[in-house]
């Protein structure tokens, strides 16, 4: 099959780069280039791309302000290619297609084509979308609001009109609930109103990874891995909290506790 794909970035250089690469995949049709927002959201209405290679830092609307006025039932898939942090990117990855990195490596450029040729031939597409369009507004949120700066090492929490300090290396896993997050640590647990999307970008520096959609666990805490059915597993901390491992998490984990689960 062809991918018909859009390129977005203000940057002439940076479509070009990704021009170039495109056209080396021999599998892809460039339908339209754009230098912004405004006209990324028309080319896209018009020619209905399959790929969108969309850039989020853009003046005027930006990658996520394309996303919001698409909406769910037009929007293409998308990989975002950004200069955005490491760890913040680390948010786009458990729910987006994809991300690229700027400046773009090659050998990154073409793992994110496979996963789109692999997702434009799968029976999943609409909930892709639909994470797509909820990591759009989660990111946005945790932008605005996030709660603990990139490395602090305590995490503050407000108690009964008091302020408690609690130390990121003693907090055992993160549940998410709603708008808010549990912090559990040992028998306590501290309610803090915040995304679980933006509690995986700030402490994921702090030795943390997300093993389920709802659930982020500090990997110092962790004493095994049990396999169950179907590529799950139940992750079993120090203290015996037994935990669920989804299959749409295991790379994330693979990856830094650098073993093949």
């Amino acid at each position: 099959m062809t991918i018909r794909a859009l390129i977005v970035d203000d940057e002439d250089l940076a479509r070009r780069g990704i021009r170039t690469l495109l056209k080396r995949a021999g599998d892809v049709e460039i339908v339209a280039e754009c230098r912004n927002g405004r006209e990324a959201i028309e080319a896209i209405k018009l020619s209905q791309p399959d790929l969108v290679f969309l850039d989020i830092q853009m003046p005027g609307k930006t990658g996520f302000d394309v996303i919001d006025a698409l909406g769910e039932s037009r929007c293409p898939y998308v990989v975002f290619v950004t200069a955005f942090d490491k760890f913040a990117v680390q948010a786009f990855e458990v729910h987006a297609l994809d991300y690229v990195l700027k400046p773009i490596n090659e050998r990154r450029f073409y793992d994110s084509l496979e996963r789109a040729r692999i997702a434009l031939t799968s029976a999943r597409a609409d909930s892709v979308l639909q994470k797509m369009v909820e990591v759009t507004a989660e990111l946005r949120h945790s932008s605005e609001n996030s709660w603990l700066a990139p490395h602090a090492d305590r995490v503050p929490v407000k108690v009964n009109g008091k302020v408690v300090a609690v130390r990121v290396a003693d907090i055992d896993w993160v549940e998410a609930d709603h708008d808010y997050v549990s912090l559990h640590v040992g028998a306590k647990c501290w309610l803090l109103r915040e995304t679980i999307t933006a509690a995986e970008a700030r402490l994921t520096p702090c030795g943390f990874v997300r093993i389920h959609r709802s659930v982020l666990v500090n990997l110092d805490r962790v004493r095994e891995l049990r396999p169950l059915s179907k590529g799950e597993f139940t992750v079993v901390l120090i203290d015996g909290t037994e935990l669920k491992l989804s299959r749409n998490y295991r790379s994330a984990v693979e990856r830094l506790v650098g073993v093949e689960i």
